[in-house]
């Protein structure tokens, strides 16, 4: 059997919004998703990428795949060889 619960966690055990038809004592197992609060607005994808400040170079999204290659690149500390920054031919 499988039931979605609303519940309410009160720092030490969780207390249910309905009613939950089950003897006393049975084991269950949880899955804890935490809800939003209807006053809590999503963060903007747009304001978060905003905030984070990120710099690069003005080709950054037409050459994303190339740029991707170079930090990978450096990452793992060498240039592959197709022709990415850094690696032979550039």
């Amino acid at each position: 059997m499988s039931q979605i619960l609303e519940a309410t966690f009160d720092g030490e055990v969780f207390r249910p919004a309905q009613v939950v038809e089950l003897p006393p004592d049975t084991r269950v197992e949880l899955t804890v998703t935490v809800k939003r609060t209807s006053d809590e607005k999503p963060k903007s994808f747009l304001r978060v990428a905003r905030a984070l400040r990120l710099e690069g170079p003005a080709d950054w999204s037409s050459r994303l795949d190339d740029h991707a290659e170079a930090v990978r690149g450096r990452h793992f500390g060498f240039a592959r060889h197709q022709g990415v920054a850094g690696g032979p031919g550039r």
